[in-house]
């Protein structure tokens, strides 16, 4: 074999190694892993415990987090409290894996500054509870959308609405479809075209209503909202989306819950 040859499958094997090394990295870069959610909410009765669950969340289990290196922490309220005889407290947890937040519970019974913080909440009586109950809701991110996304909202905190949206469907077969209308279908693609400032979209890995996914969106004012919503009704693509006979009875329960965040939400 004389040299120019030798010296041409020298180089192609060098480069071949070198796309080989650098394929995973990038591919990586494009897929990242998709994040893993909690969402904790906590039901109350009375301004009483509402008070005594804000004075917690803020001055305590919040700044743990954030020492545990949780940043983003969203805490939300349903517009509808005031007339609600079931009153709620929404917490939005990000985290890279699920032991992470299985693992939190324990890790805050070692934090000294956490364990004073939350003292009054920790030794409420038995009969001045500071909530009624609360439920715990795991989800992992969709594929298409693997991490959460802080909003792009600029006006005023107390006018912004968060809109949580849960749909259940009849059967696992039936949530499969609804997550694909949602990835490969293309409907996170055309919430994000029309400017919804999605926070996250996931579906739900543990939780009392199961098959079930889950997603956040936001805006600056519930003109805004409505607006939004108004113009996605009437897209082309969602109408041609919708339509096709694969996502067809996908959901068979939607939850839809506006929100506002307390003024010491991270988001």
């Amino acid at each position: 074999m004389n040299a120019p040859i030798r010296q041409r499958l020298y180089l192609t094997a060098f480069i071949f190694f070198v796309f080989a090394l650098a394929t995973p990295a990038q591919s990586s870069k494009k897929n990242p892993a998709p994040e893993y959610y909690q969402l904790r909410i906590y039901h109350f009765i009375n301004s009483e415990q509402e008070t005594q669950l804000d004075n917690y969340l803020k001055t305590a289990y919040l700044p743990a987090l954030h020492r545990k290196a949780i940043k983003n922490v969203g805490i939300f309220k349903p517009l509808a409290n005031d007339t609600a005889a079931d009153k709620r407290i929404y917490v939005f947890i990000t985290a890279p894996s699920p032991d992470k937040l299985i693992e939190l519970t324990a890790q805050l019974k070692k934090d000294s500054i956490y364990i004073k913080a939350a003292k009054e909440y920790m030794d409420a009586a038995f009969d001045q509870p500071p909530f009624a109950r609360f439920e715990t809701i795991l989800l992992k991110a969709f594929s298409l959308a693997p991490r959460m996304e802080i909003p792009k909202l600029k006006g005023d905190k107390k006018e912004r609405i968060y809109e949580l949206r849960s749909y259940e469907s009849a059967t696992e077969k039936l949530y499969t479809s609804k997550v694909k209308m949602f990835n490969e279908g293309g409907e996170i693609a055309l919430f994000k075209r029309l400017d919804f400032n999605a926070i996250f979209y996931a579906d739900v890995i543990s939780g009392g209503r199961m098959p079930n996914l889950m997603y956040m969106t936001s805006f600056e004012n519930k003109e805004e909202r409505d607006a939004h919503w108004k113009t996605f009704g009437a897209d082309p693509e969602w109408k041609r989306l919708s339509g096709l006979p694969e996502y067809q009875h996908t959901v068979s329960k939607a939850d839809v819950i506006l929100l506002h965040a307390a003024d010491y939400s991270d988001l």
